[in-house]
């Protein structure tokens, strides 16, 4: 199906990283209904399989994952990781979606970097005050506040660990993204809305 984007003959890919609890999925998730864009996130672990022909169940828990370098190693160049593996195939996925010039909203998956010299990403990345993604986890996980910080600090620092293994950039670092938000601010519709003008402003969109 043509996109809106894709029918204006400009490629445009928004790739967004975002800490666990800030929203940035919910985010991302509206500007891709916004703009008429596919939205990649865990569903791309679905398009590979398929690809692959690989039972999806086998490999998502090695999804955004670093490489436990304790059980694994590395042969003449070739790593013998599941998670090397997988990430591999999914930055090629994302490299040849971009290739073939399609628009898309992306979360995660180092996409800012594996795509970086692209004319068409623009990279966000959405974070958010402690006590706003507590509450949140807190809420929608249904845990104690204490459980949902502990469970902030690990997603947050596995996601960072991913991100920097597989990148030269670092995870949330604002010189690494065209913007960087806090969605604690303005709440996540709004900062959809901020999110939505800084790309329209960014691709010549009224």
């Amino acid at each position: 199906m043509e996109t809106d984007m894709e029918h204006e003959d400009r490629q445009v890919i928004i790739a967004v990283g975002r800490e666990y609890g800030s929203g940035g999925h919910e985010i991302a998730k509206m500007i891709a209904e916004r703009m008429n864009l596919p939205f990649y996130d865990r569903n791309l672990l679905s398009e590979v399989a398929r690809e692959k022909g690989i039972d999806v169940s086998a490999i998502e828990k090695y999804d955004e994952s670093p490489r436990r370098a304790f059980v694994s190693q590395t042969v003449r160049g070739y790593s013998n990781a599941p998670e090397d593996g997988l990430a591999n195939m999914e930055f090629d996925y994302i490299r040849a979606m971009a290739s073939r010039g399609d628009s898309f909203v992306i979360v995660g998956r180092c996409a800012d970097a594996i795509l970086a010299g692209n004319k068409g990403l623009i990279t966000i990345f959405v974070t958010a005050d402690d006590d706003r993604k507590i509450e949140r986890i807190s809420r929608i996980v249904n845990v104690s506040e204490a459980e949902a910080a502990r469970m902030i600090r690990a997603k947050n620092k596995k996601r960072k660990s991913y991100h920097n293994y597989y990148s030269d950039g670092k995870w949330g670092d604002s010189r690494y993204y065209d913007l960087l938000i806090n969605s604690s601010r303005l709440g996540l519709e709004k900062t959809a809305d901020v999110i939505e003008a800084y790309i329209k402003a960014r691709t010549g969109q009224s």
